[in-house]
Parts: structure tokens; sequence; C-alpha cells
């Protein structure tokens, strides 16, 4: 068990490095071609989504969430992130980004009509693409997030490396 969990706490500490490195050594300049989009993210939790742009490389985005656990307990979430995009130069329209975020989750449990919140900070990291020829995009990200908060039935912590989602958009307005 202690193997497992080392090795657990060894790939954590890898991806943050990761995140590390690419916030620090990632200066390469690009040109977004649309100001805002509206759409979903179908992932973890299934989501609303509004994502700006606030210069030509940084976005804001926001989305509104509900996930479901078989019917013992579900939660309705409020997420914002701030995200950094650069150009992959090898196919016009592609872009991959990393930044972060802070949510909040409001927790339903059906088991004894009780309810907590819950609040979490995440990482992110994606690509994403924007179409020529029609006002769509379509991004794919990994969003490693911690929850912490308390409950009735205690103190909640816990890292969720599972979270992410496919996200498709309708752009609303080009520069």
């Amino acid at each position: 068990m202690k193997g497992t969990y080392t090795t657990y706490t060894m790939n954590h500490i890898r991806l943050t490095l990761l995140f590390v490195f690419l916030a620090v050594f990632s200066h390469t300049a690009s040109a977004q071609d649309f100001k805002s989009a509206a759409g979903v993210r179908l992932g973890y939790p299934f989501s609303v989504s509004y994502k700006t742009f606030i210069t030509e490389t940084n976005a804001l985005e926001a989305y509104v969430g509900f996930r479901s656990y078989s019917g013992v307990a579900n939660w309705i979430s409020i997420n914002g992130a701030y995200q950094v995009h650069n150009d992959i130069a090898e196919l016009e329209g592609l872009q991959w980004y990393y930044g972060g975020g802070a949510g909040a989750q409001f927790w339903s449990y059906d088991f004894d009509a009780s309810g907590s919140t819950t609040f979490s900070v995440s990482g992110y990291l994606g690509l994403q693409y924007t179409f020529a020829d029609t006002p769509v995009t379509a991004s794919i990200d990994w969003v490693p997030t911690y929850f912490f908060g308390s409950s009735s039935y205690g103190a909640f912590n816990s890292f969720g490396g599972g979270y992410g989602a496919l996200a498709v958009r309708y752009v609303l307005g080009r520069p």
C-alpha cells in the first residue's frame, strides 16, 4: 500500500512541475480569432460554458455544471478559470492552453436529505480548435482538481485527477 501511495504522490509532483514549467517558459504570442463563445462542456461535471478573451492570448471561462453520483448524492457547481492560449503553428486554428481556476460545489445527499458546500482549485491543460468557416470552437482539456470543505459528516479534502471535458461552443463575436 505504501508503494502505491508513493507512486501516486510522485505522479502528482511531476504534474505540478509540468504546470509550473509551462507557466514559466511559455511566452509564445498568439492571436485569437474570436472574442467570446458559449456552449457546453461534456465531462465532469456536465456544464454550460461561456468563454471570453480579455487579451489576444488570455481568456476567462465560467461554467455551471451538474453531476450525480448514482442516486446517492448530486452537486451543482459554479466554476471560473483563467486560461493562457498559445498557437500551434503547424495547424491554423489549433491552440494549446493552460491555466487555473476555482469553484464551489453545492451538494445534496439523497440518503438523508442534507446538503453541504465544498470549494475547489483546479489546473487546466488543453487543446482548442477554432473552425475557419464555421462559428464553432471545440476544446478538450484535463482539469485536475483539489476539493476542500466540510459537511455534517466531517472535513472533506480530496484530489481528483480524472476531471476534464470535451467542450463545443458557438462563437458569439469575431474581432
